[in-house]
């Protein structure tokens, strides 16, 4: 690329909510904003996360100079272990947000060697001949940043995610003030988040949680479960609050629950009274009005502690009639029916189940910006060009307009793909080429494209498999005796029948191979598995996965 040239594009975080991962090229240096990671659906079969394709930064690790993070959340740190390992690259976040991503490198074994820099709302950094500063913003978990990146082609401002409270649970107030400035100076490119511009209004202040929660808390006749993201700092400081005002002891249940909770203590950003934690299985030692418990799994996740505790599988606590079950988040699309599941589970229970998509309940508020929120974020940086980030199609297309509808010039906005790149000259933005992206697949400790095993997966789960186990004479490379076929998810009624059929093909296949002189068993394993999976499919119109295997003796 031309010396003077800026380029914008996005790994991730674009026609999807999830994995986000943003870049800014000048020159010869990389600037990367955040790396999340993103949970799979039910379609990827055993895959735990995805990530962001890194493989045009492998293939540039020189030029890749500095991770800027613009907040703590999973779909924005959750890929970072993945980068380091590969590119291990100056990582700038803000204290809280540092002792979540520490975290998670101790965990990968890779905190030692990792780069980590502290940053405040007030810290510059200079990269190349970019000079790069912050603003306040606050957003559902504490120290979110937004980032101005002032380089020779003008000012290109990332927000981060954001909303506008104005009276936020904690001190997380939105500098305007820094935004207007930011505005004033001349904003060339606004890249900002999307995920609420198709809901009018402005986003609810976390002020009415607070209230309704303690409503809640003084009408409980016994204990009070409240579950919500562990991130959600300001969430879990209403509750102590509920808690302290109620003469209530807090157990916290789920372990990144716990992890949260300590490094916010830690670190000063939550306040809870001495004496108030106890341990689970203290849970039992207090009259039930006088207990609180924090738990994960808002979201409906199997393995979180409110579905084990809807279940009655959690071992050191139980929910029993007339306890009072707060839901203080609102399901993220495609979870609502294992949220659903729950709430039904809990209300079998007997519990007081308060639940609802978002401020439905009165128990929950969104961090993301409505569509008021969003004009007052282009209002106050008023840029020439817009490129709406963090969100799914439609949500990208709304903001679009919402831009337009507040002065941004119709032709001047760019809704991209992944890998999509726009470059911009002498204060001139085009759009005209891209890098290939794609995501890239974890499984346990394997890390890659997976395409293959998620296609045998999905032929197992639909299918099943059939091995069929061939005992050959080692000397002589004759069948000893009948072929033993063995299934697995594989059901038939006429199985029986089937295995028959299936043997005798086998037999006379063999031995035609055998009287052409086709004598390499990889052709006969080859010819046998055709044969077989052609006559499964003509008598069942089912395409088990089928495995010969040879045994000889």
């Amino acid at each position: 690329m031309g010396k003077n040239l800026l380029s914008v594009f996005a790994l991730g975080g674009l026609n999807e909510v999830g994995k986000n991962m943003y870049a800014i090229e000048y020159g010869e240096d990389i600037i990367l904003i955040d790396c999340g990671n993103k949970f799979p659906d039910e379609s990827l079969l055993g895959i735990d996360l995805i990530i962001p394709d890194i493989t045009y930064l492998e293939e540039n690790k020189d030029r890749v100079q500095a991770l800027l993070v613009t907040h703590g959340h999973e779909d924005h740190i959750g890929g970072i272990p993945f980068l380091l390992k590969k590119i291990n690259v100056p990582v700038y976040a803000t204290r809280f947000t540092l002792g979540i991503i520490e975290n998670k490198l101790k965990e990968h074994r890779i905190l030692r060697e990792s780069d980590l820099n502290e940053i405040k709302a007030s810290s510059t950094i200079n990269v190349g001949e970019v000079e790069i500063s912050f603003f306040k913003v606050n957003h559902s978990i504490p120290d979110c940043l937004g980032i101005v990146f002032s380089t020779p082609e003008g000012n290109v401002v990332h927000t981060g995610d954001f909303k506008f409270d104005l009276t936020p649970a904690t001190d997380e107030r939105p500098d305007l003030h820094k935004m207007a400035e930011i505005g004033n100076r001349g904003v060339l490119l606004l890249l900002s988040e999307s995920t609420n511009a198709e809901r009018a209004g402005f986003t609810p202040s976390e002020k009415m949680v607070g209230e309704n929660l303690e409503n809640i808390f003084r009408r409980a006749k016994q204990k009070v479960i409240v579950s919500t993201f562990a991130s959600n700092i300001s969430r879990v400081q209403q509750v102590v609050h509920a808690s302290e005002k109620t003469n209530r002891k807090l157990a916290l249940l789920g372990r990144s629950m716990v992890t949260v909770v300590k490094i916010a203590m830690d670190r000063g950003y939550l306040t809870v009274p001495k004496g108030m934690l106890i341990e689970a299985r203290e849970i039992n030692d207090y009259d039930p009005d006088r207990v609180t418990i924090l738990c994960t799994g808002s979201q409906g996740e199997a393995l979180a502690a409110l579905s084990r505790l809807s279940t009655g599988n959690y071992r050191d606590a139980e929910i029993l009639p007339e306890d009072t079950v707060i839901l203080a988040a609102g399901p993220i699309p495609g979870n609502e029916k294992s949220v659903s599941t729950i709430v039904d589970n809990l209300f079998q229970l007997g519990a007081h189940v308060i639940y609802g998509s978002g401020s439905s309940s009165g128990m929950h508020v969104s961090g993301h910006g409505y569509q008021e929120d969003l004009k007052l974020m282009l209002t106050l940086m008023k840029p020439k060009y817009f490129i709406p980030i963090h969100g799914e199609y439609r949500m990208l297309h709304h903001h679009r307009l919402l831009a337009e509808s507040v002065g941004v010039e119709p032709g001047n906005t760019f809704i991209l793909k992944n890998g999509d790149v726009v470059d911009i000259e002498d204060s001139q933005a085009r759009s005209t080429r891209s890098i290939p992206v794609g995501s890239t697949y974890v499984d346990g400790v394997d890390v890659g494209d997976m395409e293959f095993v998620l296609r045998d997966r999905k032929k197992l789960s639909e299918d099943g498999m059939l091995m069929i186990i061939l005992p050959v004479n080692k000397t002589e490379s004759t069948l000893m005796s009948d072929p033993e076929v063995i299934s697995r998810g594989f059901v038939d009624k006429n199985f029986s029948d089937l295995r028959k059929g299936m043997n005798r093909i086998i037999v006379s296949t063999l031995e035609e191979l055998r009287e052409a002189n086709r004598n390499s068993w990889n052709v006969k394993k080859k010819q046998v598995k055709k044969l077989v999976g052609q006559y499964i499919k003509d008598k069942t119109r089912k395409e088990p996965m089928i495995i010969p295997i040879l045994i000889e003796i």
